[in-house]
């Protein structure tokens, strides 16, 4: 008996080390898998590639109460952005920078006192463009039909001045953010005139991006 005892013990014994064999490979991959994130933890996604100062649309999922979304320099701290939006729905739009480079989209929670990032994403902006189509010449104070694209941020319009008005001068304008066509009147004197598209965003302000001579006769 104390034989056979022996034996089965024996037999026992290595059934235990070789499931032991097989499971502990298992139980190790298992311990060092990255953890998943939770099926109720935020989420955001957004275009990665953008013409600078155009707006950005961001998919915001489940962010936390008072989160904020925000675009800044890679090597920002937390409390530092160029731009900062309180989500009113799940797909806000973000005004970019003005100028190419490389950012970061950020989403943040205010924890005692400080902004916490829980997310962040890469934004990488492409040189600004635009272009304007209008008549080459129209009569004093008729109506002048215009086309301006470009970023279309909310700020940017097309402005008709002088040829050499500064940049902030005032004339008949539209923005391109709410249409890209528009009928402009014409001034009442007569002489060479300019057609601008003008940029207007974070980090840029406010530049030309295109101009077309009109002359008014």
């Amino acid at each position: 008996m104390t034989t056979g005892g022996h034996r089965l013990a024996g037999a026992l014994s290595r059934r235990l080390l070789l499931l032991a064999a097989g499971f502990l490979p298992t139980l190790a991959a298992a311990q060092t898998k990255p953890a998943k994130r939770g099926v109720g933890d935020p989420a955001l996604s957004a275009a990665k590639t953008i013409m600078a100062g155009a707006p950005l649309s961001v998919f915001v999922t489940r962010p936390p109460q008072g989160a904020r979304l925000a675009i800044a320099r890679p090597d920002d701290p937390a409390t530092t952005a160029i731009v900062v939006v309180e989500p009113k729905n799940t797909v806000p739009a973000l005004p970019t920078p003005g100028i190419a480079g490389a950012y970061e989209l950020r989403l943040a929670v205010e924890k005692d006192g400080a902004p916490v990032i829980l997310l962040r994403q890469p934004l990488v902006t492409t040189e600004p463009e635009a272009t304007i189509a209008a008549p080459d010449k129209v009569g004093r104070g008729q109506h002048l039909p215009v086309r301006g694209i470009g970023p279309n941020g909310e700020l940017d319009r097309v402005v008709l001045v002088a040829p050499d008005a500064p940049v902030e001068a005032e004339g008949p304008r539209f923005f391109p953010a709410e249409n890209v066509e528009a009928t402009l009147e014409a001034p009442d004197e007569p002489g060479l005139y300019e057609l601008r598209y003008l940029i207007n965003a974070p980090v840029s302000g406010l530049r030309i991006l295109a101009r077309r001579p009109l002359r008014v006769e």
